[in-house]
């Protein structure tokens, strides 16, 4: 995760220190801390809700170690909806509590607020209501195991049906694990999940459609190439089969494309991590693959794009399309669904 720790007080400078400490070798950290109470190496700022207006959707989540109502002015006029903004906690700055106060679920700021207060010995504040009530919550497991939600509506209400006490139905085309009691399997329900890569599945009269962000895209391509071009092709084979691009999930390719600016550019507009792999082990990759003996002379492997998805885990569902020096081959992650599985 990309994580901005912020203070303004000398004691909550201190504090941001311990916390970077504890999760610098998981987690992309930069601390900010208020000019007047700084150190080398946190970046200094001066004005805090100008500051924050520049950082405040590049990062995924963001912490305050400072008064709350500092955090709150600073982000209120930034927030846009819960599938866009980013964690947001703020830490006292004596450290005894830690409080998330926006993205609970989708951001995973609650858990994260978890983690944190085991770390410094605090107390998390969490007070959104499935949380307090140990219930099921399908803003949680859809961010745990990566779904897209296609209905925030029918998510608020399968929520408020769990608080109700309400049986909720799981109908899924994928394997499930610790099902929690609040779910019933294929029962008849009035409220349910359906996870699907099919969105006109509605099985329930309030269905809440989970779609799997599963997708793979191997992708080689000339020495050169615009994002545009990768883009153009990209789009072209997922419209064939129907798959929306919000569901890929990572970009593969050899290693010697790592540095390749259309390709870059296409996996930051898409907010998509690049895997690259030697040419010696998408060789070594077993199946059959569309050869060519002149990718093979270039590369030192007979095929970029397919071998690159199945190197990755994916399944061939679109085999290698070429066009105007790109080529693209895409492919399914397996999916099992853990309801015990949590953010971070």
């Amino acid at each position: 995760m990309k994580i901005s720790i912020i203070s303004v007080t000398e004691n909550g400078r201190i504090l941001s220190q311990k916390i970077c400490e504890n999760f610098i070798e998981k987690h992309n950290i930069t601390r900010y801390a208020f000019y007047k109470n700084s150190d080398e190496n946190a970046v200094t700022f001066s004005d805090i809700n100008r500051f924050t207006a520049d950082i405040f959707y590049n990062n995924e989540a963001i912490v305050f170690v400072c008064a709350c109502g500092i955090a709150v002015r600073s982000i209120a006029p930034l927030i846009k909806s819960k599938t866009a903004d980013p964690a947001v906690l703020v830490i006292n700055d004596n450290g005894k509590f830690v409080i998330p106060i926006l993205s609970g679920h989708l951001g995973g700021a609650n858990r994260f607020a978890e983690i944190i207060a085991e770390k410094i010995d605090a107390v998390p504040v969490i007070t959104t209501a499935t949380d307090i009530g140990v219930k099921f919550s399908p803003d949680s497991f859809a961010k745990a195991n990566n779904l897209i939600i296609t209905d925030l509506t029918a998510a608020k209400e399968i929520a408020a049906a769990v608080l109700g006490g309400e049986k909720i139905g799981i109908i899924s085309d994928y394997e499930c694990i610790n099902i929690p009691s609040d779910l019933v399997v294929n029962e008849q329900c009035r409220t349910g999940i359906c996870v699907s890569a099919d969105m006109a599945k509605k099985p329930f009269e309030i269905t809440l459609n989970l779609v799997p962000k599963n997708i793979v895209i191997g992708i080689g391509c000339k020495r050169g190439t615009a994002c545009e071009v990768v883009e153009k092709l990209v789009s072209k084979c997922l419209e064939t089969a129907n798959i929306d691009i919000n569901r890929v999930c990572a970009v593969a390719t050899i290693d010697i494309k790592a540095d390749e600016k259309g390709l870059l550019e296409f996996c930051e507009k898409y907010g998509l991590k690049l895997f690259t792999y030697t040419a010696e082990e998408l060789m070594n990759v077993e199946g059959i693959f569309t050869k060519s003996e002149f990718v093979l002379l270039q590369t030192g492997t007979d095929n970029v794009c397919e071998r690159s998805v199945v190197k990755h885990g994916g399944k061939l569902i679109i085999p290698k399309t070429a066009e105007n020096g790109v080529t693209v081959a895409v492919g399914e992650l397996p999916v099992t669904l853990d309801f015990a599985k949590e953010i971070l």
